[in-house]
């Protein structure tokens, strides 16, 4: 039991470190897209169909990448950035890559469905662009950002979990490099029970979250 505890403690803070600096890289960059994107969209409040188009390729091209080629694909980056392709540091790049277009597609979505009216509202009392993104679309979407955010971070975890298999670190890696290749079982199952128990923390306090922003 104690080896696998020294074995199982070092992975956990790692995967913790790769999973929120991740998520918050992807928040603070996947935000704007997704405002962007709504904003240029077909019937947006800064219509641009160039943009737009540009924009929603690159968007669909990151979101087609298997997540293990994105990584090998990101290599040269991961070095020129971090001075080396593995470790926890690396790896939050191919996660942040791959999960800004997740995040910045989901608030496109989220954005585009608050009610027409409520923005033909806000513009009849003199709200500029600004002021309609920040003080009415947010706040209208909000329980569902909250509920994208969740979903991410869920992404993420699993993400990071595959990232094990090329060096990573976390939790994945443990899982691979000693639960597979040494065929030690009981690690496998150690790091599979703490990774599910991540993300059932994770999607109960997200849900929490969701239902209390929803009632105000």
């Amino acid at each position: 039991m104690n080896e696998i505890l020294e074995i199982i403690l070092p992975a956990i803070p790692q995967t913790l470190v790769l999973v929120f600096v991740s998520s918050f890289i992807s928040v603070l960059f996947g935000m704007p897209l997704g405002i962007i994107l709504v904003l240029t969209r077909q019937g947006g409040l800064k219509e641009n169909q160039k943009l737009y188009s540009v924009l929603d390729s690159v968007v669909n091209f990151l979101r087609s990448v298997p997540f293990i080629i994105l990584m090998l694909i990101l290599i040269p980056v991961m070095r020129f950035i971090v001075g080396k392709s593995y470790g926890t540091a690396a790896t939050i790049i191919p996660l942040s890559v791959a999960a800004i277009p997740f995040f910045g597609r989901l608030m496109e979505g989220y954005l585009a469905q608050v009610d027409r009216g409520i923005l033909e509202a806000a513009k009849s009392i003199g709200s500029n662009d600004a002021q309609i993104v920040f003080r009415v679309l947010i706040p209208e979407a909000m329980p569902q950002i909250v509920n994208g955010i969740t979903m991410m971070i869920i992404n993420i975890i699993g993400y990071s979990a595959m990232a094990g298999a090329v060096g990573g670190g976390g939790l994945g890696e443990v899982a691979v490099r000693y639960g597979y290749t040494y065929k030690r079982t009981d690690i496998l199952w150690v790091s599979v029970i703490i990774i599910v128990a991540f993300v059932q923390v994770i999607q109960l306090f997200g849900n929490y979250l969701e239902k209390k922003i929803d009632k105000k």
